[in-house]
């Protein structure tokens, strides 16, 4: 009897290091399986961004990340608007044919509200992150300079629009992402949804 006990007690032994095994093995796996999920800000990131633009003023900017990318507010004022109407530097693209944006947007103005201009704040030559120069007619930029955005790393001039000028290194206007206002105080970037001119 002790021969089969030790068979029997070695057989044991066997299936419950093997269950103990094959349990650890999951145990293991089970994160490094969880890492392939996003995370929580990989997630938030790819969903839609509400900013609350009630202190917003005339004139000011305010920028926000949606999607890795920065996107810029900017609350126009009536004499911006006015600057922009009277435009006569010669643009690229100034109807906006060739320009990623919603079609909401393709306006002179390429946006939903005039006051109020959403855009991508990353240049279409090679990604560069242009400056808001609001200022007319600065030195540097020229005296048929209304005002704008200037990118620093090869030249490239946009309107208040996000309008890119003729003569320089990028290709297409600013981008528009798709966004919608909820009520007059809200404006939910990445969701378009509703969204009219």
């Amino acid at each position: 009897m002790s021969e089969e006990a030790d068979l029997s007690r070695r057989h044991f032994l066997t299936v419950a290091t093997s269950v103990a095994g094959g349990v650890g093995v999951v145990l293991a796996a089970v994160p490094f399986v969880a890492s392939f999920k996003p995370s929580a800000r990989a997630q938030a990131m790819g969903g839609p961004v509400q900013v609350d633009i009630r202190k917003l003023e005339d004139g000011a900017m305010i920028r926000v990340v949606w999607r890795g990318r920065p996107v810029w507010i900017l609350r126009r004022t009536e004499d911006m608007l006015q600057r922009l109407a009277s435009q006569t530097v010669e643009l690229r693209d100034a109807d906006s044919n060739e320009s990623e944006q919603p079609e909401y947007a393709k306006n002179a103005l390429r946006s939903i509200k005039p006051d109020i201009l959403v855009v991508v704040g990353t240049c279409t030559h090679l990604g560069c992150a242009p400056i808001e120069r609001f200022d007319v007619g600065p030195a540097d930029l020229g005296a048929d300079w209304v005002g704008g955005f200037f990118c620093p790393c090869h030249g490239s001039k946009f309107d208040l629009a996000g309008r890119v000028f003729a003569g320089v290194p990028a290709p297409t206007n600013l981008a528009i992402p798709p966004y919608r206002f909820v009520g007059d105080s809200l404006v939910l970037i990445g969701d378009d949804t509703g969204a009219s001119a």
